[in-house]
């Protein structure tokens, strides 16, 4: 079995959302996902969790949470997110980085952009590494 990690700052929306999306279109026999951030945010952000339950995908009890060098390091995949420099550079780790938009304060419509885009990828990411 594969974990993916992915990773922003707060974790608190980008990552939550493709660690959600991956989760629902994986095979959990073939793969799964975490989600963590360098600097985790006391609270998935509301706008995060409003646009997710849309698509059927309860963020609610979701809990930021620190992205260690352990964790990482655990992972078939890194996949970050915005963290740039903060994000731990583990040798030999096969990381990818999708340049998304931070959805904090955003109004709805630009964050059901970025969840649509987020969805997107992970799709794709799924599709090609045969984990569906």
């Amino acid at each position: 079995m594969k974990t993916v990690v992915f990773a922003c700052v707060h974790n608190a929306g980008r990552s939550q959302m493709a660690a959600a999306f991956f989760r629902a279109l994986a095979d959990p026999a073939r793969a799964t996902a975490v989600s963590a951030g360098t600097e985790p945010g006391p609270r998935v952000h509301p706008e995060v969790a409003a646009a997710m339950a849309e698509v059927g995908i309860d963020l609610t009890r979701a809990s930021p949470q620190l992205l260690t060098r352990e964790l990482a390091s655990s992972a078939a995949l890194l996949v970050t997110m915005g963290c740039g420099e903060k994000c731990p550079v583990v040798p030999g780790l096969r990381r990818e980085d999708w340049p998304l938009e931070d959805p904090k304060g955003k109004p709805v419509e630009r964050v059901r952009e970025i969840r649509d885009d987020i969805r997107r990828r992970v799709d794709a990411l799924v599709e090609r590494n045969g984990w569906r």
